[in-house]
């Protein structure tokens, strides 16, 4: 398994899904943007996944912590869901149907859930699995070495342990019934000090 074997798709919303994340995120959180979605491409290969909707789950990827940023933070919303809400009017954009639409703000709510059925919701599956690894080191193991070490080096974290858990920190103070404070709660700031990617760099 390797990066080649995951092109990313050449369509109008993934080229301005990568532009947006370009220009509003830091160059941190959107490496880790593109780290899941890689994470999320490998564990579909892995796993034997094949219905995946590939351009939907790499949107969904780049723009899943855009809610984060000042320019999209929403005063009352969940980061998913205002993030969920960008991906909306980038895919209106590019000529999504409603459904369709739809689907790329569940896939981002769902990011943040404990766990995702792949019966369920397949690219939220994959995208919570991903953003697992890639903040908390979840199921580290489940990919092989090899590739996990080439994408960290073609993505480098940089400072995304320190910059994601002041943020989401802050989401969960300013929005503590959201799950921004789940995931404080659940010890996320030592989770990204100890993620196992940090020695692969």
């Amino acid at each position: 398994m390797q990066l080649h074997d995951f092109p990313v798709p050449d369509t109008a919303a993934a080229r301005a899904a990568a532009t947006l994340a370009d220009a509003y995120q830091s160059p941190a959180l959107t490496a880790h943007a593109v780290r899941s979605w890689y994470w999320a491409e490998g564990f579909a290969a892995v796993d034997g996944i094949t219905a995946v909707d590939h351009e939907l789950l790499y949107v969904a990827a780049l723009l899943h912590d855009i809610g984060t940023v000042p320019e999209f933070d929403n005063i009352r919303s969940s980061y998913e869901h205002a993030g969920g809400h960008v991906a909306i009017a980038l895919t209106t954009g590019a000529g999504w149907s409603g459904a369709r639409r739809q689907r790329v703000l569940d896939v981002i709510v769902r990011h943040n859930w404990p766990s995702v059925d792949v019966s369920l919701d397949v690219e939220g599956h994959l995208l919570e699995r991903a953003t697992g690894l890639d903040i908390s080191g979840v199921d580290a193991d489940g990919l092989p070495v090899d590739y996990l070490r080439e994408v960290v080096r073609a993505f480098p974290r940089g400072s995304i342990a320190a910059e994601f858990g002041a943020g989401v920190v802050d989401q969960a103070d300013r929005k503590p019934d959201t799950a921004a404070r789940r995931i404080v709660d659940a010890g996320v700031v030592e989770k990204l000090r100890h993620n196992p990617l940090e020695r692969l760099g």
